[in-house]
């Protein structure tokens, strides 16, 4: 049975949005999510997070459950509008005063808050009176922003994230627009990837120079990568699942890592991909202190040629078809989850392989690894998921194997701690290791979650 190192972090991880609830409530602005889920057809049901697991209210018992599992960290986004209602100007003492005490009741649990700064809910004034991510500006509010949290929680708070998933931002918000603000172009994901990429990069900055000294944490940011496997031997397929990997993790790893976008996505995107100043350069390389990734899938990767490229029907795509020229597929033998992704741990294993050779062997931690299971009315069928119990198992014994394989990797957030807003899914689809019945708000563990709390307590991977 592996057996993970003593001092390895395990954890649970969620987002603001998809849990609070509490809205409309106690100054807090709306978010470009909250306009989204008005506009009809966009959303499943035409679900929002309104309410959602009403976090807000009950995280006193939502953090007993965490300490019932021997969770030893909990990852959680702050609600930028929550704490500046217009991403700009006067502060919410509000929403700062629920934080310091979600903050407070995590350590007195012993457990340690590992915060993320932006979780896609961006303030919809920004977004409406600055174009949001579009805009230069866009690095300097949320510089600003950060500052605010830092000064208000760090004195506790020693693991920050500054941005989830910047490639759904950038892709999935302005390339097919399935996600919020839901633009479709060909050219704005990159100009949004560029100032997400400057707005991390400006806030460590700020951490670094302010903060870190007198609070000694660490910061970071975490991206997504699904693995593509090359699907034949042939040098243009195994080149194929090069570029598409570089397209879609390089793309923002790369920078922070190498100081630029990948020499593939500058020969392929041309003019369309921005340049950095030198003085974005200066504060981008070297800009986390860790490699936090999310990973769910796998793909077979082929190239294209001069083929029509379409990708629509597959989850993940990875970065602009078009431009990469990328086919992928999956193997019709392979067990796929109720949205459709691949489980595949051997994936996960050689992504955190290929990030380690890229990138010089970085401290790794993955903060999202998870299972979407269909939603099940009968709570004792919904609770006994034994799907989801024996996919983390694999990824478990997966990441293990990528530890003797000499990664440096030092923590597993699973995904999600309950369930919750599934964004364009609404609440149709269940990651949660806890059932929530959106009714009544109850939460109830599922046997991933009492499997895993074992896990936590022991660091063993258990048959």
């Amino acid at each position: 049975m592996p057996q993970f190192p003593t001092n390895f972090i395990w954890g649970s991880a969620t987002s603001s949005y998809q849990i609070e609830g509490a809205a409309s409530i106690e100054h807090r602005g709306p978010s470009i999510w909250d306009a989204f889920c008005q506009t009809p057809g966009k959303i499943d049901n035409n679900d929002n997070g309104d309410v959602a697991c009403d976090h807000y209210h009950r995280y006193q018992e939502d953090v007993q459950l965490m300490s019932n599992m021997n969770l030893g960290a909990y990852r959680f986004s702050l609600s930028w509008p929550r704490i500046q209602a217009l991403g700009y100007g006067d502060v919410n003492q509000v929403g700062i005063d629920f934080y310091n005490r979600l903050i407070d009741t995590l350590l007195e649990k012993n457990i340690q808050p590992w915060v993320t700064l932006f979780h896609w809910d961006l303030p919809l004034a920004l977004q409406m009176e600055q174009d949001g991510f579009l805009n230069d500006n866009f690095a300097d509010y949320f510089a600003d922003y950060a500052d605010i949290c830092f000064r208000h929680f760090g004195d506790r708070v020693k693991h920050w994230i500054t941005l989830n998933e910047p490639w759904c931002s950038a892709f999935l918000g302005h390339g097919n627009g399935y996600f919020a603000p839901g633009r479709s172009s060909d050219s704005e994901p990159y100009v949004a990837a560029h100032n997400l990429i400057r707005a991390h990069a400006k806030a460590v900055h700020v951490y670094r120079s302010q903060y870190k000294e007198s609070q000694q944490g660490v910061i970071g940011i975490t991206n997504n990568c699904d693995w593509r496997e090359a699907k034949t031997d042939e040098p243009k397929d195994q080149a194929a699942a090069q570029r598409a990997l570089e397209f879609f993790l390089g793309w923002f790893a790369d920078p922070i890592y190498k100081g630029d976008y990948p020499k593939v996505m500058r020969e392929l995107v041309g003019d369309r991909l921005p340049q950095f100043t030198e003085e974005d350069r200066k504060l981008i390389k070297g800009s986390s202190d860790f490699f936090g990734l999310n990973h769910y899938t796998t793909m077979y990767a082929s190239d294209a040629g001069t083929n029509d490229i379409d990708n629509s029907d597959v989850s993940g795509n990875g970065g602009m078809a078009d431009d990469q020229g990328v086919e992928l597929s999956a193997d019709p033998s392979w067990e796929r989850t109720d949205n459709d992704w691949n489980v595949t741990p051997w994936g996960c294993r050689k992504l955190l392989e290929w990030i380690s050779e890229r990138y010089d062997k970085p401290t790794i931690y993955i903060t999202e690894n998870g299972c979407c299971l269909p939603d099940e009315d009968d709570i004792k069928v919904a609770t006994d998921d034994q799907r989801r119990l024996n996919f983390i198992k694999g990824y478990l014994t997966a990441c293990h194997e990528a530890i003797e394989n000499g990664v440096d990797l030092r923590g597993y957030f699973c995904w999600s701690f309950m369930d919750n807003f599934e964004w364009a899914c609404g609440y149709s689809k269940r990651f949660g290791i806890h059932h929530v019945d959106y009714a009544t708000g109850t939460r109830t563990p599922k046997a991933s979650a009492l499997w895993y709390a074992d896990v936590c307590k022991s660091g063993i991977v258990a048959d």
